[in-house]
């Protein structure tokens, strides 16, 4: 019986160097001294052989990866829908194997990240973003009727980026689309889906850009609930629409977009119109354009025939016929109402003319009576105190005047 090595004392030189099996148990001591530890980290490669499970766990943000191993013991407590691509949390234990030389991850257990605090981390960047105005409507940017061309971020060979292309073909087969692969779940889908958009939005002949995933498990969502993602989206200046196509727990780029729509063929028939439903709206349209156009002209035909019809045009002459004979009854009626006028005024002049010279002072005069006035100032003498001896005065008869002089009162005696 070989007996094992005596260890060797010291460090070990050129001299007096360490077998291999010396350090390869130097190593598993270091190693196992390090315990258990909680870690968490993506599920990149998962499979099952003899009932156990090698996989491999990556870092979900830095470049690093470890393998790890579940016993058949070990795996029948944990969930049983684990799988590649799931964000978990794992209690493990380093082991060194010696005779291989490698280093696994012994998993004792594993479980899901708890959803509750992915959510809250999630619903605080969605108040964060809300309250930038991210979300809100008012930024939102119209989608054009036509576009030129189409954008697609989507997963190679994908369902999606079939449904997408296929749909908007049908609809109107002359569309031109410019599709760019990104990872649509996993660590990369944040960094890929943002170049993605960035390279297209700057893409001059890109009307619209569409993001399609065509749903999956809320976690595998993620990535597009990735701040950078969402700012991306809010910042590009060609309209987004959404077609992740998870009803239960939206993404936040559904909130960012300027369009969501509830699957990748949903997006399809929004962004791309059907070009049979334009044409036969284009012919109804030509239809009821040509209808109100000739029911206008044969509206105005009919007026313009009861126009020509009426007798004012169709025979002309009967209106002066007739206004010639209305002319002729008012000129003589004007004739004898103003001959009646006459008559009746010249009577009443007449008459004040009777009144006037009865009320005349020459009609007086010529009844015997005279007027006598004094001579320098025309006063009316109207007593024989007014023309005492002497006194000039003018008497004024029906036929002319006489100067006189005044002998005085009268007495009876002369």
């Amino acid at each position: 019986m070989t007996e094992a090595p005596a260890p060797v004392s010291g460090p070990p030189t050129a001299d007096n160097p360490w077998p291999v099996g010396e350090l390869a148990q130097k190593i598993r001591g270091y190693i196992e001294r390090l315990g258990t530890a909680w870690v968490e980290g993506e599920i990149t490669q998962w499979g099952v052989s003899g009932g156990n499970v090698y996989g491999k766990l990556k870092d979900l943000d830095d470049d690093a990866t470890i393998s790890f191993t579940i016993w058949s013991s070990v795996k029948a407590r944990i969930p049983a829908d684990l799988k590649q691509g799931d964000r978990v949390i794992a209690l493990i234990k380093p082991n060194y194997w010696v005779r291989g030389g490698s280093l696994t991850m012994q998993v004792f257990e594993m479980r899901h990240v708890g959803l509750g605090d992915l959510l809250e981390r999630l619903e605080r960047l969605r108040a964060q973003l809300a309250a930038e105005g991210l979300f809100d409507e008012s930024r939102k940017k119209p989608l054009p009727f036509l576009p030129g061309g189409v954008g697609l971020v989507t997963g190679k060979d994908s369902d999606a980026e079939k449904d997408v292309l296929r749909n908007a073909q049908l609809r109107w087969p002359s569309v031109r689309f410019r599709v760019v692969h990104a990872t649509v779940q996993g660590e990369r889908t944040a960094r890929e889906v943002v170049a993605a958009i960035e390279l297209l939005d700057a893409d001059p002949g890109i009307d619209v850009i569409i993001v399609a995933r065509g749903g999956g498990d809320f976690q595998n969502l993620l990535g597009f609930s990735d701040e950078a993602v969402v700012r991306a989206a809010a910042a590009a200046t060609t309209p987004i629409v959404s077609a992740i196509g998870h009803e239960a727990d939206r993404p936040l780029l559904d909130s960012v977009a300027d369009l969501r729509a509830s699957t990748p063929t949903d997006a399809a028939k929004r962004v791309v119109p059907d070009v049979t439903e334009e044409l036969n709206r284009v012919d109804q349209a030509r239809t009821r354009i040509r209808s109100r156009v000739s029911s206008k002209v044969s509206l105005e035909v009919d007026r313009i025939e009861q126009i020509r019809s009426r007798p004012a045009l169709a025979a002309p002459g009967w209106i002066i016929d007739s206004r010639s004979e209305d002319l002729t009854r008012f000129v003589a009626r004007g004739e004898e109402l103003v001959s009646r006028v006459i008559e009746r005024e010249g009577n009443t002049v007449r008459e004040l003319a009777g009144h006037l010279r009865a009320l005349s002072p020459q009609r007086t005069l010529d009844r015997g009576y005279s007027i006598v006035q004094q001579a320098g100032s025309g006063h009316i003498v109207r007593s024989a105190a007014d023309a005492p001896r002497g006194t000039a005065v003018v008497v004024t008869v029906a036929d002319g005047a006489l100067d006189a002089v005044s002998n005085g009162p009268h007495s009876e005696d002369r």
